[in-house]
């Protein structure tokens, strides 16, 4: 959590003011919409990206919500989206420590920033609206102060250009351009932080390093969609749920939509993983699998399971479920989908493939709102079922979804690998990494493990 600033005796050191007091000229708005705005700067990269420049930490009301927003803004001007909630407690003790956060604000901060993580996020387009109005209005108020000492100057040029300086202040509806040369110095500070260990990387870990290591991102990508492809029974779900359970316990907050298998079957599956217990012996010894979840769980991120009937959830349902969450202050870092394959598409067209290429599109839109990874699953056609390597052109129905994906890995066994607990995972396309390799791994199907440990690259 990112409560735990700074020791007793780092406080001491972190002396000096800085210029985040709250200002006469500030919001026209009540604490809980300031309160919003800065989950949001903090929170949301959407909406830090509509909003850039356009907020100012002197216009809050609270010292405390100003010092958080300054750490925000100065974290997005540097790399250009929001941290993760584990990163925003080192963030906060840098501030303090290099004077960013006064020290007298310290146990402000440290209970400020419990409101700011449990507030609610959602409304971010109404939340942007007003931020730009608001720093229209403080710019249209400086520009006639100032074209008024212009105009007894004759000054008129000048007038023109402030004025329209004025008009031009609002949210971003294009989104930034990014100022390839310019930027050098941010992509470079970013890698040696991440070199140093100051940031983490920005993907969700699988939980597994040796497979992080042969993904981009270290994990599975923010703003993207990863698929995993396989046959019947190939472990597909299994698989799905431990990748959530692992990012779980990692402190990221997990989202999973089952289309196919029951809610409670799937937490029978976890439980069976993180108890170390075979799924059929569970009801053997309850008591000590509930104090072994209990022990897991109490500094995991959150981990909701829903399920919901075959081909009857739409994107749009899905998006407006996730709104729901985040109007209770929940956001997440890995929403997963078991799996797209029998989702509903928006608009039945009669056609399989254009109904799946729009699913699949609309999916890694989901993942780029919501700045989150996406992952879900996929069939293979027979060939690839048949297939001692299935490939990216085995996939079923339609080749989109590997245009679509931002990563496809498919799940491959033979029945000698079955018996000794291995498989084969293969890279059958990365759009930003290594593809056409394997993985071989080992795994304990009985305790519902996919990955125990990778055994080597092929």
């Amino acid at each position: 959590m990112a409560l735990a600033l700074v020791k007793d005796e780092e406080l001491e050191e972190s002396v000096a003011d800085d210029e985040t007091s709250a200002s006469v000229t500030g919001y026209d708005f009540d604490e809980d919409f300031q309160i919003k705005i800065v989950a949001l700067a903090l929170r949301d990269a959407g909406f830090a990206q509509r909003t850039d420049g356009l907020i100012r930490p002197e216009y809050f009301e609270n010292e405390a919500d100003a010092a958080i927003t300054k750490v925000a803004l100065d974290y997005y001007d540097t790399y250009k989206r929001t941290p993760d909630r584990k990163s925003i407690g080192t963030l906060l003790k840098s501030a303090v420590l290099d004077r960013r956060i006064r020290k007298d604000l310290v146990d402000d901060v440290r209970e400020r920033i419990k409101t700011v993580l449990a507030a609610d996020i959602s409304d971010r387009e109404f939340v942007a609206d007003n931020v730009a109005r608001f720093a229209r209005h403080r710019a249209y108020e400086t520009a006639i102060l100032e074209a008024a000492e212009l105009l007894i100057k004759g000054d008129y040029d000048k007038i023109e250009k402030i004025v329209q300086k004025a008009q031009d202040v609002g949210i971003s509806e294009e989104g930034e351009a990014y100022d390839y040369w310019a930027e050098i110095e941010n992509r470079t500070t970013e890698r040696v932080d991440l070199a140093a260990g100051l940031i983490k990387p920005d993907g969700i870990s699988t939980g597994i390093a040796d497979l992080d290591k042969y993904l981009y991102h270290q994990g599975w990508g923010r703003k993207e969609l990863s698929v995993l492809m396989g046959a019947a029974k190939a472990g597909k779900s299994m698989s799905l749920g431990e990748f959530g359970k692992n990012a779980s316990l990692l402190g990221y907050n997990v989202y999973y939509a089952s289309l196919e298998v029951s809610r409670k079957i799937i937490a029978d599956r976890v439980d069976a993983n993180v108890a170390d217990t075979a799924i059929r012996l569970l009801k053997d010894s309850p008591h000590t699998v509930k104090g072994k979840i209990d022990a897991a769980g109490k500094k995991a991120g959150k981990f909701f399971i829903e399920d919901f009937p075959s081909g009857t959830l739409k994107v749009s349902a899905l998006r407006r479920r996730l709104e729901q969450f985040r109007r209770k202050g929940i956001s997440f870092d890995l929403i997963i989908v078991d799996y797209a394959d029998i989702m509903a598409a928006e608009r039945f067209t009669g056609d399989l493939k254009d109904d799946m290429r729009q699913i699949y599109i609309d999916l890694r839109a989901i993942a780029f709102t919501y700045n989150a990874a996406v992952l879900t699953a996929t069939q293979t056609n027979r060939e690839g079922a048949k297939a001692t390597v299935a490939k990216m052109t085995d996939v079923a129905e339609d080749f989109n979804k590997i245009r679509t994906a931002d990563i496809v890995i498919s799940i491959n066994a033979v029945e000698e690998e079955r018996k000794s607990g291995e498989a084969r995972l293969y890279f059958a396309a990365h759009r930003n990494g290594e593809s056409n390799f394997t993985l071989r791994i080992k795994q304990d199907r009985e305790k519902m493990k996919f990955l125990t440990k990778v055994l080597g690259k092929e």
